[in-house]
C-alpha cells in the first residue's frame, strides 16, 4: 500500500464523520496479510481468527496514538506480533508446539498442486515452529511477507543488525533441521 492511500485512511480514521468509514477501508485492506502473518506465528486457525480480532480492536481504540512515526502497516504488525507474543506466553505456547507440529502444520502447506513436495513443506513448517520465538517472527516477517530489514526493525523496536544476526541465525537453524531430517 502506497502511503497516500494510507494518508487517506489515516484522515478518513481521524474524522468523526468517517471514522468508521476510514476503520473498515483500514480493516479491508490490511486483514488478509495480518491475518497470514499471525498463522504462520500461531499456526491454528481459531488462534488467528482470535488475535486478528484483537488486533483490531486494539487498533480502534488506539488510532488517536498512532503518531505517523512510522508507517501504518508496521504500526499494525508491531500490534499483531506484540497480540502473538502475548498469546504464547498467556498459552504456554511452548509446551504446545509438539502438538501443533503434529495437528497443525499441514495446514499450513502451499496446496494440493504441490503434493509431491507436501512432505518438504511440512518438514519446513516444522523447521519454522521449532525456532525460538523471536527469530520465527524475524523469519516469517523476512521470508514470507517479504519485509525489508528496516520495516521489521520498526516493527519489533530492535536494530537492523539484531535482525540480520536473527534471521541468519534461523536460516541456519531450518537448514539444518531440513538436512539432518531428509
Amino acid at each position: 500500500m502506497n502511503q497516500n492511500t494510507e494518508a487517506e485512511i489515516l484522515a478518513m480514521i481521524q474524522d468523526p464523520a468517517t471514522r468508521d468509514t476510514g476503520f473498515l477501508l483500514l480493516m479491508n485492506t490490511y486483514q488478509k496479510q495480518l491475518y497470514w502473518h499471525i498463522r504462520r506465528l500461531v499456526v491454528c486457525h481459531e488462534d488467528a481468527e482470535d488475535i486478528l480480532q484483537e488486533t483490531f480492536i486494539l487498533v480502534y481504540n488506539h488510532i488517536a496514538t498512532f503518531k505517523g512515526e512510522s508507517r501504518l502497516y508496521t504500526w499494525l504488525y508491531r500490534i499483531a506480533t506484540n497480540e502473538c507474543n502475548r498469546h504464547f506466553r498467556n498459552k504456554d505456547f511452548r509446551l504446545k508446539r509438539e502438538e501443533l507440529l503434529t495437528e497443525h502444520t499441514s495446514e499450513l502447506a502451499v496446496g494440493p498442486e504441490l503434493e509431491n513436495s507436501e512432505d518438504i513443506i511440512r518438514k519446513f513448517q516444522q523447521a519454522i515452529l521449532l525456532l525460538p520465538n523471536k527469530q520465527r517472527i524475524v523469519f516469517n516477517l523476512r521470508y514470507y511477507d517479504e519485509l525489508s530489514y528496516e520495516d521489521i526493525a520498526q516493527i519489533l523496536q530492535t536494530s537492523v543488525g539484531t535482525l540480520r544476526t536473527s534471521y541468519h541465525f534461523a536460516f541456519e537453524k531450518i537448514k539444518k533441521y531440513l538436512v539432518d531430517h531428509d
